[in-house]
């Protein structure tokens, strides 16, 4: 098949390399040591390279002469991953044979533009693949890969492709999470009589360790409405920056938290979920305080719809009924023997 780009190859001498680009592999042979490509097609030519070219007996080299209006590769990738850079994502400007992997600044939470990114990898030539939308990720991690397919790259491509990624605001960004003081109600008569144990405040406890936040406050209530309301009143007094109410979140009669939290004064509920396990879980605000309903079923599974919105809540998303409605696609766990959350399809 015919080369559809214009660019070709020439010979040309080794003095005069420089700046350009290989046209094929160029082989080292070290008997015991080494064996393989010295240089590889696509390489650019630097004046550090001419000393070593002369040792394996190059004189004259292939070298590709790229006509107007095309790209090497390796300068489309650079110009691709900057455009798919937002806030909180770096790269390492040297690309390896057209390749860029775009990593996180710091901990955080990863967002994909998914749409964006589809509409993106439907442009000829152009490649980017990426880790999950709003998984956690620490710093230094790679978060997505991108680069142009072939040696060189129709510029016109490349310049649709980046105009997706600018429209886009960067296809990739990673919010940080907020260092939370989170206060906790635990209702239910069982607990506040003393005859079960509570468990709800030592695992929520270990939870919001690992995002780096705190459990400042935790009371206790019975199934009893202005109780309930009265410990939310408490807590957001004392200047919690998230709110945790847990227990008493069914529709069984004497389940009465999801209408303390109404009556409280949250707005923006958003309760029950496609999310098994935690159908059952409650959103809201009261004013810049995010409250989470957390049923039973937290305590007894690893990993339910909390741990797959709290790292939004953290990262200072409000969260919607279609945004919720969005979770239904991966959101039945499994139930494994061996738990692997997050390393499994549960949210993604």
């Amino acid at each position: 098949m015919a080369n559809k780009y214009k660019s070709s190859a020439t010979i040309i001498p080794l003095d005069e390399a420089e700046g350009k680009v290989l046209a094929h592999d160029i082989t080292e042979i070290r008997p015991g040591q080494f064996k393989g490509a010295a240089f590889k097609k696509g390489h650019i030519v630097r004046s550090e390279d001419i000393p070593h070219l002369r040792r394996l007996g190059k004189e004259h080299l292939f070298v590709l002469e790229i006509e107007p209006g095309e790209v090497h590769e390796d300068e489309a990738a650079v110009r691709l991953a900057t455009a798919l850079s937002g806030p909180g994502v770096f790269f390492d400007p040297s690309p390896s044979e057209g390749k860029i992997s775009l990593k996180s600044a710091g901990r955080g939470l990863l967002k994909v533009q998914v749409g964006a990114l589809v509409e993106l990898n439907l442009v000829p030539d152009i490649s980017c693949s990426s880790r999950h939308n709003n998984v956690l990720v620490e710093k230094g991690e790679i978060i997505a890969a991108t680069r142009a397919i072939p040696l060189v790259i129709d510029e016109k491509f490349l310049n649709v492709a980046i105009h997706i990624a600018e429209s886009a605001g960067g296809i990739f960004s990673v919010k940080p999470l907020a260092r939370a003081q989170a206060g906790l109600v635990v209702t239910g008569n069982e607990v506040y009589h003393g005859l079960i144990e509570d468990k709800f405040a030592p695992l929520l406890r270990t939870k919001l360790q690992t995002y780096g936040c705190q459990l400042k406050e935790t009371l206790f209530s019975p199934d009893d409405k202005a109780r309930i309301i009265e410990g939310i009143r408490n807590l957001l007094q004392n200047g919690i920056d998230l709110l945790m109410v847990a227990g008493g979140m069914s529709v069984d009669p004497d389940d009465v938290t999801r209408m303390a939290i109404t009556e409280a004064g949250a707005k923006n509920i958003v309760y029950g979920t496609p999310v098994l396990p935690g159908a059952m879980f409650l959103y809201g605000r009261f004013d810049a305080v995010p409250v989470l309903g957390l049923p039973a079923c937290v305590l007894y599974y690893r990993a339910t719809a909390m741990d797959l919105l709290l790292p939004r809540v953290l990262a200072g998303e409000v969260i919607t009924r279609r945004d919720l409605a969005a979770m239904a696609h991966g959101g039945l766990c499994l139930n494994c023997e061996q738990c692997r959350y997050p390393a499994c399809p549960f949210g993604k």
